[in-house]
């Protein structure tokens, strides 16, 4: 949606953007070419991300990006130690593309991907703490259940997590292959047969939130973003799943409104004002002509807001 990023992000020469989600460069370098000499702020978390960004962006000869390789909820932290001057209110536009990129998925060696044998990992960076490795062969059943239900909103969650716990008191669950075979055991025919999306595509979702701790990021992130922005500065996100939009669209809601005291409450101590305006009155989804050129994009929505 690099179009539509681009016309409600209002880019102009000389101003200062964040791209929290890096990737593969697409958004960067479209914004560092519109706002130059003004500078972009790209972080992403995947170390093989940003090596290839450097090199798409030296390419290109684009050289008004600073790269930082971090999680992009730091992002306050990241804008303090990375802008001449101090970083809040500073901000004319921050960007989210959240979700995997297809180098990810197509790269067999994360693991983020069911169609080929490859390491649990699921980590988007490479040294993380934890992998999904460790979840499937340490977490407890119902720890197990409970984020495969949330995270997946699967409604076997509690059968693919017993059937972990039973396979993992035999043999290390290490593979991709076997997390699989796992879920394929747990699941009754009829939801085998089910056309759409593959029977694991939940299960491996609410794995790789838990692993990246996605949503907690999310929401962190988002704090802190409104405290960088400039007023009138804009902040849009492209969500992939109900969990993130959720997320975005909540936070949205209560930064559109001023006091947040529970309604009997006959005067207000939340001291809450409206720091937001929507910008769109609906969600922003991808043309048809887009989802044509890139399937994965079929499930994007966009959601834009402006600093008051």
């Amino acid at each position: 949606m690099l179009a539509e990023v681009l016309e409600y992000l209002r880019a102009e020469p000389g101003q200062n953007i964040i791209d929290c989600t890096m990737g593969g460069a697409g958004y960067t370098m479209a914004i560092a070419e519109r706002i130059n000499p003004g500078k972009v702020l790209a972080i992403d978390l995947d170390q093989l991300a940003i090596e290839n960004a450097k090199k798409i962006l030296a390419k290109n000869k684009i050289k008004n990006v600073i790269i930082v390789n971090d999680n992009f909820r730091n992002i306050k932290k990241i804008a303090e130690e990375n802008m001449e001057s101090a970083a809040e209110n500073k901000f004319d536009g921050i960007v989210f593309d959240l979700g995997l990129s297809s180098a990810q998925l197509e790269d067999r060696t994360r693991g983020f991907s069911f169609k080929a044998d490859a390491p649990l990992n699921m980590s988007f960076n490479q040294a993380g703490e934890i992998s999904t490795e460790d979840i499937v062969n340490t977490w407890p059943e119902a720890e197990l259940t409970r984020i495969i239900r949330e995270y997946g909103e699967e409604r076997f969650a509690h059968k693919i997590a017993r059937k972990i716990i039973e396979t993992r008191k035999t043999e290390e669950i290490k593979t991709t292959g076997q997390l699989i075979a796992i879920i394929k055991r747990s699941l009754p025919g009829f939801y085998l047969r089910k056309k759409g999306i593959h029977f694991a595509t939940l299960t491996f979702q609410a794995l790789r939130i838990a692993t990246n701790e996605e949503l907690v990021s999310l929401e962190e992130a988002l704090a802190n973003a409104l405290k960088l922005l400039k007023k009138g500065g804009r902040i849009i996100v492209i969500s992939y799943h109900s969990l993130e939009d959720r997320i975005v669209k909540q936070f949205f809601k209560k930064e559109n409104i001023g006091c947040i005291c529970p309604p009997r409450q006959p005067v207000c101590q939340c001291e809450h004002e409206a720091s937001l305006k929507s910008v769109t009155r609906k969600v922003l989804i991808p043309t048809e002509t887009e989802v044509e050129e890139n399937p994965r994009a079929r499930s994007a929505k966009m959601r834009v807001a402006e600093k008051l």
